[in-house]
């Protein structure tokens, strides 16, 4: 006997996995992969529209504290860049403040630039993403007149 009260001659067993056993862990984390990678894919396409939801509300916001201070909105040529620095383009605003409405306009989810078109095609104005496809007047424009959808 040794100091722990234990027989000297005892065989340590060492057990490992069996190779069915390791197949069936396998196959399980597969799985659970599969069905984690399937919700992350529809997960993205939701946060991208959620995304271009929120920006285009808050570039319309931005729209309105402009037409407040200048009695319109800018219009198409101007585009949504008149809120981010003065713009030399007739009519010019009447107030600008220092920053601007926005330190710079965010890219649309699918990298392009939102649109601006005043007068709109569904309302006073239109500022909208083009969507996935990246072509306007198509069905997966996403604009100020169909958030609703989106939400």
């Amino acid at each position: 006997m040794n100091k722990v009260n234990q027989p000297i001659n005892t065989k340590n067993k060492q057990r490992g996995f069996t190779l069915l056993e390791v197949m069936v862990v396998v196959v399980v984390i597969g799985l659970l992969g599969s069905v984690v990678v399937q919700n992350l894919m529809g997960n993205m396409d939701t946060a991208k529209l959620q995304k271009a939801v929120q920006d285009i509300n808050g570039l319309e916001t931005s729209l309105t504290m402009y037409k407040m201070d200048n009695y319109k909105y800018p219009n198409t040529e101007q585009g949504l860049e008149a809120l981010v620095e003065e713009t030399d383009i007739e009519p010019l605003p009447r107030r600008f403040p220092n920053g601007g409405y926005v330190k710079r306009l965010p890219a649309d989810p699918w990298g392009n630039e939102y649109q601006l078109l005043n007068p709109g095609e569904n309302g006073d104005i239109d500022i909208f993403s083009m969507g996935p496809d990246g072509e306007q007047g198509t069905e997966d424009d996403i604009g100020n007149w169909n958030l609703g959808d989106y939400q």
